[in-house]
């Protein structure tokens, strides 16, 4: 990893980022988590000692207690602008993405899509989707930004029901609001799902981060950013210039 993005990363998991607030506001709650097994889940931690508190946003703010395993009718309750997921059975609520994380999406949707959706340039054989509803054991529907089925796995959409085969590829696109969410309730959630390959693509540091799921575990394999362009797995195909996925100046 190059040694300046390896330091923008650890920059932007440090607790006096985004996150200081909500971290103060568990820390006093008495809210924590269990420490994460990736460097990449940590978002703040208290002190340096093994038993650190690590806190999370979606302790705060995103999750919703219901008493009870949260269901598809409590999606569908949902105040329009609103989008929800079931991860494990527990509701998660945020708003809609705003412009710079959309335009982020779109472009990577673009520069994914062509090539290996619909063969323009690559060589096809996926189905990329930008925030699928997707139905697994436990959880009736997430929606990740962007997914991809290998078509070898997946050989139709289904036209009016979620998709209920853990996608081979995920990006999520992390904001100050879902950062922790994200990380530390997502990331795992893929991993026990069978999900091949995630990429976190951070706007404000401008880094994009892909792992790898090994023996259940994820292993980073890869960063990037700025206005480099590389082959990223599993899409090493296409050359990707990730300069077009940034909106606006710093």
């Amino acid at each position: 990893m190059r040694e300046d993005l390896h330091e923008a990363l650890q920059h932007w998991l440090r607790p006096d980022r985004a996150v200081r607030s909500l971290y103060e506001f568990l820390r006093q709650t008495g809210e924590q988590i269990a420490k994460p097994k990736s460097p990449i889940g940590w978002i703040a931690l208290h002190g340096s000692s093994d038993d650190a508190m690590l806190t999370t946003m979606s302790a705060a703010g995103l999750a919703r207690k219901l008493g009870r395993k949260a269901t598809y009718a409590d999606l569908q309750a949902l105040p329009e602008g609103v989008k929800g997921e079931i991860i494990d059975g527990e509701l998660y609520v945020q708003p809609r993405p705003r412009p710079a994380h959309a335009r982020a999406e779109t472009t990577i949707v673009s520069d994914i899509q062509g090539p290996y959706d619909l063969g323009r340039g690559g060589p096809g054989g996926w189905w990329i989707l930008a925030e699928p509803g997707i139905e697994l054991p436990g959880s009736p529907e997430f929606s990740p930004d962007v997914a991809g089925w290998r078509r070898e796995r997946l050989a139709a959409l289904p036209q009016d029901s979620a998709i209920q085969l853990a996608p081979d590829w995920i990006c999520e696109i992390l904001s100050p609001t879902t950062r922790g969410y994200d990380l530390l309730k997502k990331r795992p959630f893929y991993a026990r799902s069978g999900v091949a390959w995630l990429w976190y693509v951070d706007v404000e540091a401008r880094i994009v981060t892909v792992s790898q799921l090994a023996e259940g575990s994820w292993v980073e394999v890869a960063v990037h950013g700025e206005d480099e362009r590389a082959r990223l797995p599993p899409f090493s195909e296409v050359e990707i210039d990730f300069s077009l996925w940034w909106s606006g100046p710093r």
